[in-house]
């Protein structure tokens, strides 16, 4: 039961921001006309109820006349009260059902939404996302938290609130209507009045105990079969997204193998969820098949004693079902409560993560901006587990530089290009940054999903150049051909070859026009003349633009007028003439 305070607890920290947002008077109008709607179906069935005992009574007193005024117009009890008819009664049922499930759809959809753009936009500032995946906290498949358990947890926190609600408000109604009827008994010389209501109870909670105790590891199973999906799923997109890849290197065995040992996760924790389900379907079906009959044989005694008509004992016993039926309501919930709670840890979980990320987006080197340009100052850069990676006592990029940034492979070229960017946050020391616009290409380019035109002008609007523009570049890096499909949406990261989506990069650089262009073995897939001629249009594109390269080729050292070496400890570096050796820093 603690477990489930804290999860009722951290699903009010989730859901309270929508209910207080710009949205909050629709959100809180329409939950309002949800919960108004559940309380005017509780209202019908206590009408049913009391037309219950009408009906039977006509029954048992074959009064053909009123059993036809109750079923399709109206009666008057013995009293004098008005009785609707049972046609009446289902009409107003059916249309306020149907429009309660309507509003609570359009309530979901309007609050996920809500919370998937909060999520999001949460997620992607202060590059947390980036942090994050550095650093694996508390987090496994951002994707299927922000995709599938926000969709859950906004279905299920409505469904289980308006229900535990109308629960409430029902066993609130049906108590009086249960005591009034239970009358008193007699057990070993002690009268007890409304007996009834305390049969209900005690069943009640005998019911909910047990339900708990069987069902108490499904909140962990249901945590871990998300989990297992997830990665399941993710194993699946992976191999889609690199086919070439795989099928080159004749790796069907391998990844089959890993799909299967990621599948057997999900299959065995499946199982263990079977064998638990197993035993508390078995309790809960059975409790809920004796809770049908049980009420009859609880009142039986007094109508076979002649105390109370038929009508009596069929209201009565509705009575019980629905005060024993609320009171009990944690047995019938307690499967969609354990699913319930795994999908709001999770969503704590990351959230949690997102937050400390933002709050260590200030990590990392000190920031200086409006310097005349890039340079860091007594850094020290460090890997996630604080392992030291590179010393830099003191390195300067100005524009119009030319540098070429060579090393073995491990020595944190391509950290020091991040530590650059300003997005490595394990870092120490001052980082100067120039208000220019600088870019920042990686060896492999991200592709966006839509056309070649969004490609190449990603980050920017696909408006933001003009068609001459766009087909000029692409003509210039050897990508002319792609100009008829230049609006088909596809996914290109998967229909161009590595070296064409180089190409596109260095396209988009040349639309951008950085003053500060850094290159990250941005080249390495294409041949070496491809590779000169593309130095070449991007000095003569962008003239005064500092050109930052890291490449293992040694011919890229003509291309660039400085070379630094990076190892553990390194400096300025020296000035190269074109065409020299490696110098060291």
């Amino acid at each position: 039961m603690r477990g489930l305070a804290n999860a009722l607890r951290e699903s009010w920290r989730l859901a309270r921001p929508y209910y207080a947002s710009e949205e909050k008077w629709f959100a809180r109008i329409l939950l309002g006309v949800i919960i108004a709607a559940n309380l005017m179906l509780v209202g019908i069935n206590v009408w049913l109820n009391a037309w219950n005992q009408q009906f039977f009574n006509a029954l048992q007193s074959k009064n053909w006349g009123s059993f036809i005024r109750l079923l399709f117009y109206y009666d008057t009890t013995k009293s004098g009260t008005f009785m609707p008819g049972f046609s009446e009664l289902v009409v107003v049922y059916i249309v306020i059902a149907v429009s309660r499930t309507y509003m609570n759809q359009w309530l979901q959809i309007r609050w996920r939404s809500w919370l998937t753009r909060k999520l999001m936009d949460e997620w992607l500032a202060d590059r947390a996302y980036y942090r994050i995946s550095l650093t694996g906290t508390e987090t496994d498949n951002p994707d299927q938290r922000i995709a599938d358990d926000l969709a859950s947890f906004v279905g299920n926190t409505l469904s289980l609130g308006v229900d535990l609600l109308s629960n409430v408000v029902s066993l609130a109604s049906f108590l009086s209507i249960l005591w009034m009827l239970s009358g008193a008994i007699t057990v070993f010389g002690v009268t007890i009045p409304g007996y009834l209501v305390w049969v209900a109870l005690v069943y009640s909670i005998f019911g909910t105990w047990i339900t708990h105790k069987i069902g108490k590891p499904l909140v962990q199973l249901n945590f871990q079969q998300q989990r297992y999906e997830a990665d399941f799923r993710f194993a699946l997109v992976r191999l889609r997204e690199n086919t070439e890849g795989v099928a080159l290197i004749g790796g069907e065995a391998e990844e089959n193998q890993t799909l299967r040992q990621r599948f057997r996760g999900i299959a065995n924790n499946w199982w263990a969820i079977m064998q638990r389900m197993k035993w508390l379907n078995t309790f809960i079906f059975g409790f809920n098949q004796i809770a049908n009959i049980f009420p009859i044989v609880v009142v039986a005694p007094r109508y076979f004693f002649g105390k109370i008509p038929l009508g009596v004992l069929t209201r009565a016993a509705d009575a019980f079902g629905q005060v024993q039926g609320s009171m009990s309501w944690f047995v019938g919930a307690y499967t969609s409560l354990a699913s319930w709670r795994a999908t709001v840890e999770r969503l704590v979980g990351f959230h949690r993560a997102i937050v400390a990320a933002r709050a260590a987006s200030s990590a990392g080197l000190t920031a200086q901006e409006g310097a005349e340009g890039f340079a860091i100052r007594d850094g020290v850069v460090r890997l996630p587990n604080g392992k030291t990676l590179l010393t830099i006592s003191d390195l300067v990029v100005r524009k119009g530089d030319s540098i070429l940034f060579t090393g073995v492979s491990g020595s944190g070229k391509s950290t020091l290009f991040r530590v650059l960017a300003g997005i490595w946050p394990f870092a120490e020391g001052r980082l100067e940054r120039p208000a220019a616009r600088a870019l920042f290409l990686p060896q492999r380019p991200y592709i966006p999903l839509g056309s070649i035109r969004h490609a190449v002008t990603y980050p920017a609007a696909d408006n933001a150049h003009d068609d001459a523009e766009v087909v000029a570049v692409l003509d210039d890096v050897g990508l002319g051909a792609f100009v008829p499909r230049l609006d088909d949406p596809d996914n290109w990261a998967l229909r161009l070859s590595g070296g064409e989506q180089q190409r596109l990069a260095i396209a988009r650089a040349l639309l951008a026009r950085p003053d500060y262009l850094f290159l990250d073995e941005a080249t390495s897939a294409l041949d070496p003349a491809a590779e000169q001629d593309l130095y070449a249009l991007m000095r003569a594109r962008l003239p005064d633009a500092a050109i930052v390269s890291i490449a293992h080729r040694p011919a890229l050292a003509a291309l660039h007028d400085r070379q630094i070496d990076v190892h553990r400890t390194m400096g300025a570096g020296r000035p190269l003439a074109a065409g020299s050796t490696a110098g060291t820093a």
